[in-house]
């Protein structure tokens, strides 16, 4: 067996300019992404990062490994092919709320129906950067942009329930300000076999800026967001003395200590289990804190790249190779001197 390579962060980093605006949250996505590749023990030519248009598709560039900047949307087309040919590599997908939800929806909502075996992350700053400020998908309603003068009247997505919908086996949540956490998530997708889901709230400093305010602010994110570890029980708050309990079938926050609640009273987290990972994913609906960590990971299914060369190598074993000039010359042919 070969030794496994060791690397630092610049050896991930190629000789590509970073053009993002100052501020932007996509640095830290990427420092954060080069950083967990160094801890994968995998050399770095087996990585692929497939992106397709946006600001955050700039990504492959600025990534020393193989990369595809593809269209708008087609991501998850050209990454299932990679994967499907070439199954021992580590595709990951980079994609916007706007990429990804709106031009691509369905070729997101299918690469993550099939279960092929890679890594998607998803930059949600809920609005269109790359060409000036449209309202995207997961834009809030009343949103005043260019396209929207008089304030956006679309319901926005909410990309968990529609990928849990679309039966993605790992969803996961984070933020571009805690870098930590981006690495746990990211080394986390990596390790999950199947289509593995990374969103990231990330945050556009000329567009939308300060959009998950709420969520990173030192002053309210303890209220606002809860970490969700698989096992452990459901507790959030500057003095860590709220949590979630189930109550009649529905989520409910309480304090701890009051109406004779203990810790033990509150839920525990599931990362196995699609009921606890829905509600989770509907927790703005419930009132809920915001979770992070992984909503849910299932065990390991089948993936579409082995049901793939499965069935290649069972036809093979019944009929054998194939030969191209035969198939090309079967049947009636005409032959120009």
């Amino acid at each position: 067996m070969s030794e496994q390579p060791t690397y630092k962060k610049k050896d991930f980093v190629s000789d590509q300019e970073v053009r993002w605006c100052p501020g932007c949250g996509d640095y830290a996505i990427l420092s954060s992404v080069q950083l967990a590749l160094t801890k994968l023990g995998r050399k770095k030519e087996e990585f692929v990062f497939v992106s397709g248009i946006g600001c955050s598709s700039r990504f492959p560039y600025y990534m020393n490994t193989y990369g595809l900047h593809t269209i708008h949307g087609r991501a998850p087309a050209l990454a299932s092919g990679i994967k499907t040919q070439n199954p021992d590599l580590s595709v990951w997908i980079i994609t916007g709320d706007g990429d990804g939800l709106s031009i691509g929806g369905n070729h997101l909502i299918h690469v993550v129906r099939r279960n092929l075996d890679v890594n998607i992350l998803l930059f949600n700053n809920e609005i269109y950067g790359l060409t000036k400020g449209q309202y995207s998908p997961t834009s809030n309603q009343g949103l005043v942009t260019k396209s929207t003068p008089q304030g956006s009247i679309d319901r926005p997505f909410q990309p968990a329930p529609l990928l849990l919908g679309a039966r993605s086996s790992f969803y996961a949540r984070t933020l571009d300000t805690d870098p930590k956490h981006m690495q746990q998530m990211f080394t986390r997708s990596y390790n999950h076999k199947g289509t593995s889901f990374v969103e990231i709230f990330q945050n556009c400093v000329i567009f939308n800026d300060k959009i998950h305010e709420q969520f990173t602010n030192r002053a309210s994110r303890d209220d606002t967001t809860i970490r969700v570890e698989h096992g452990q029980p459901m507790i959030f708050g500057k003095e860590k003395n709220k949590g979630i309990i189930l109550k009649d079938v529905k989520p409910e926050v309480v304090t701890i200590g009051e109406n004779g609640v203990t810790e033990a009273d509150l839920l525990v987290h599931d990362e196995t289990n699609p009921f606890i990972a829905n509600l989770l994913a509907h927790a703005n609906d419930f009132g809920l804190p915001v979770p992070y960590g992984v909503l849910y990971c299932a065990k390991d299914e089948a993936c579409y790249e082995e049901g793939v060369h499965s069935q290649i190598n069972a036809v093979i074993d019944k009929k054998g190779k194939g030969d191209m000039k035969k198939l090309l010359f079967s049947g009636e042919t005409i032959t120009v001197d």
